[in-house]
């Protein structure tokens, strides 16, 4: 690792202040865990993206499902979803006042509520395993998003970035030629600090050549073509959407919802969801985190009314992939708070 590092020192020290982007919540984690911000030239910024499918989930569609949990329709979904807080309640408010909601650690597990709603959430890593409900007939709410849609919306929206991090687990189901469109420097990366630290510099390298390059930094897990029969059972079973990300509003051709109309519950309970309303905490500077445009301890509501305990918003809800969680469980800045 050191040896990257003396690289990045050398490549850094014929660029000017370069903001560069980690998609992904996962690196986050890493970065965070491991200090690697300390080790970076002072004029290498590394910023947090909109990688964390909790976060960019709409308040609209948290309130959406926690209706249908209050009018008695049951709800499956994974266990982060719980915690968000919605214009009134969490699902786990809701599940508190008599709720059936279950909270489900995979596809599989779904299967034993075959009646109840799953709530599907997440980019194109975890998005065959709704289709796969959807195949054995499962009714779904859907906030499946897919990336690169919001990386150009940012890149187009905020000029200093000058490349990315990509996801290297989103990678693995799509492969590299999806990345290609953003003509921008990127390298696909690993999750541990070393190949993080490794990836920075390549990426550096290809922006100090304006290079704009997709390079693959993660092979072991990364064909180029991706997961074949996973993109095949997603475009069987989801057609694409305009989609909703908080802070960043509605981009083309971002979502995916269910194909057969009579399995997407947005479709089939409509009536029950025409008068939700939804509003979000004016305090909370969520959006500005999801778009890297402050960091999580900028936020007034950081660490003092939110935590993770007691979340005022999406980005303080997911330990492993929320940057405002990792940031309340890492940065110093918090401790001191």
């Amino acid at each position: 690792m050191n040896e990257f590092i003396r690289k990045i020192k050398d490549v850094a020290s014929s660029l000017p202040e370069t903001k560069i982007m980690e998609v992904c919540g996962g690196h986050t984690h890493t970065i965070m865990k491991y200090g690697i911000h300390d080790i970076l030239p002072d004029n290498i910024k590394l910023v947090a993206g909109p990688g964390c499918p909790v976060c960019v989930t709409a308040q609209k569609d948290i309130d959406n499902v926690v209706e249908l949990a209050r009018q008695g329709i049951g709800i499956t979904t994974y266990g982060d979803m719980l915690h968000v807080p919605g214009t009134e309640m969490s699902l786990d408010d809701a599940r508190s006042l008599g709720a059936d909601i279950k909270m489900v650690l995979s596809a599989e597990e779904a299967l034993r509520y075959p009646k109840h709603v799953f709530f599907g959430i997440g980019f194109e890593t975890t998005t065959p395993m709704t289709a796969f409900l959807l195949k054995r007939g499962i009714r779904v709410y859907s906030t499946h998003k897919v990336m690169p849609p919001p990386m150009k919306f940012l890149v187009e929206s905020d000029s200093a970035i000058r490349g990315f991090i990509d996801p290297g687990h989103v990678a693995t189901i799509t492969g590299i030629d999806i990345w290609n469109s953003l003509r921008v420097p990127q390298v696909i990366c690993g999750f541990k600090p070393d190949q993080m630290v490794r990836s920075i510099y390549k990426l550096l390298e290809l922006i100090r050549d304006d290079d704009p390059s997709v390079v693959n930094d993660y092979p072991e897990v990364v064909r180029p073509e991706g997961n074949v029969k996973a993109k095949a059972l997603m475009s069987e079973t989801l057609r694409p959407i305009d989609s909703e990300w908080r802070g960043l509003g509605v981009i083309s051709d971002s979502g995916l919802d269910p194909v057969d109309k009579e399995l997407d519950a947005k479709v089939v309970y409509s009536d029950l969801l025409k008068d939700v309303k939804s509003k979000e905490n004016p305090a909370c500077r969520c959006g500005e985190v999801i778009k890297g445009l402050i960091e999580p301890y900028e936020c007034p509501l950081f660490a003092t009314v939110c935590t993770p305990e007691k979340p005022q918003g999406a980005c303080m809800v997911s330990r492993n992939e929320g940057a405002c969680a990792i940031y309340y469980q890492f940065s110093e800045r918090s401790k001191g708070a």
